[in-house]
């Protein structure tokens, strides 16, 4: 029987532009006819320089229920970035790890090829790093936009359920998603306190 995974916690830490400038953007309201800026969420929706066609935009509302304070797999989409809010502006939370996509002809003395891993979806990357995990908490009425590549686990709340806005490609959960275990590969989970 395997054993039973290690419980690293990690405190919230509320996620402004400043706090969350590594991982992406955070997204605040913003007057009518104020015009695009560097207030604005900077997309990209895109799956290859070369293809003419990026791909369908979708925007939707996605419903979730039971996802409480606590992770042991994180989640990235290589080709596009992805927006996520709560509807109403509820509090939640989102586990987040630096983007650690590698081009494999960039391979160096500081990337060991054989740390490098082959996603099914075709590209390279660096698992994340435990130590290099953080948790924010999105209060209000804000959104998060997340860098391409940015590892991130949730959305994660307190309430039974809550529904939110979810921007990406139509197929990003088919043909752009590599998960880690932080279970199985690093023996430990996480705990967000608040």
């Amino acid at each position: 029987m395997d054993a039973e995974p290690r419980v690293v916690k990690l405190k919230a830490i509320e996620a402004t532009p400043e706090s969350f400038r590594e991982f992406g953007q955070v997204i605040g309201a913003s007057p009518d006819g104020e015009e695009f800026g560097p207030q604005d969420a900077h997309l990209e929706l895109n799956q290859g320089v070369l293809e003419l066609n990026q791909g369908v935009p979708r925007f939707y509302i996605m419903h979730l229920e039971g996802r409480a304070l606590q992770f042991s797999t994180i989640t990235h989409h290589a080709s596009v970035t992805q927006c996520l809010g709560s509807i109403g502006g509820e509090d939640w939370y989102l586990g987040v790890a630096k983007a650690s996509i590698v081009d494999k002809d960039e391979v160096n003395d500081k990337v060991k090829m054989e740390d490098v891993q082959k996603s099914k979806c075709g590209h390279y990357y660096l698992p994340p790093i435990p130590d290099d995990v953080r948790v924010f908490r999105i209060s209000g009425p804000k959104f998060v936009k997340l860098n391409k590549g940015t590892w991130h686990a949730g959305p994660l709340f307190r309430k039974r359920e809550m529904d939110f806005y979810n921007l990406e490609l139509s197929n990003t959960n088919v043909v752009d998603h590599t998960t880690h275990s932080f279970g199985k590969c690093n023996g430990i989970k996480f705990l967000v306190e608040d």
